[in-house]
C-alpha cells in the first residue's frame, strides 16, 4: 500500500482501521491517539501491573503490592520534538505513587524511560493554571536525577519483541 496516494479520508479510515485492530488485539483500550494506550499496555505488560479501569482517576495501573502508577508518554518526529507530557491532574491528591514515563521516536522505539517518584514529579514539573495542571518535560535534570530509576532497557527489550510478534 503507498500511503502517498490515498486520500485524506483514506488515510484516516486505515488509521482508525489500525486502530480498531489493536484495540481488538488488546494493545490500545480507545480510540484515542494510541501512543497513551500502547505506552499503558506496553509498561504494565513488561513490568506485571494489572491496568486499572478507563475510569481511575489519577492512576493507570497498580503493582500486585499496591503501587499505584500514572503511565505517560510522548512520540517526538522532527516536526515536534518536545518531550512534555500530557497535563498532570491534581498532583497535589497525590492519586499516583510513581509516574513512568515513555518517550517514542517516530518509529515507536523508545528513546526513555523513567519512573519518577510522586514527590519528584512536583519538584521538576510546572503548575500552568490556564490549564489547571502540572506540566513535565522529560529531558535534563530531570534524567540525571539519581532517584529517577531508567526504564529504558527493560521496556526496549519488551518492545522490540512485542513489535514482530503477530496475533
Amino acid at each position: 500500500m503507498n500511503l502517498s496516494e490515498l486520500t485524506n479520508t483514506e488515510l484516516l479510515n486505515v488509521q482508525a482501521a489500525a486502530v480498531e485492530e489493536l484495540r481488538s488485539r488488546g494493545i490500545v483500550r480507545t480510540a484515542n491517539n494510541p501512543i497513551g494506550d500502547y505506552a499503558e499496555w506496553l509498561v504494565s505488560t513488561t513490568l506485571g501491573l494489572e491496568l486499572a479501569g478507563n475510569s481511575s482517576a489519577g492512576y493507570d495501573a497498580k503493582s500486585a503490592s499496591g503501587v499505584r502508577v500514572q503511565i505517560k508518554a510522548r512520540r517526538v518526529t522532527a516536526k515536534n520534538p518536545s518531550r512534555q507530557l500530557s497535563a498532570i491532574r491534581n498532583l497535589e491528591g497525590k492519586d499516583f505513587d510513581e509516574l513512568v514515563a515513555v518517550i517514542f521516536n517516530e518509529s515507536f522505539e523508545i528513546i526513555e524511560a523513567v519512573s519518577i517518584p510522586h514527590s519528584l514529579v512536583g519538584e521538576y514539573s510546572s503548575y500552568r493554571e490556564h490549564v489547571n495542571a502540572h506540566i513535565l518535560h522529560v529531558r535534563g535534570r530531570l534524567l540525571e536525577d539519581p532517584r529517577v530509576a531508567s526504564l529504558k532497557n527493560e521496556l526496549n527489550a519488551a518492545n522490540n519483541s512485542l513489535q514482530t510478534r503477530r496475533p
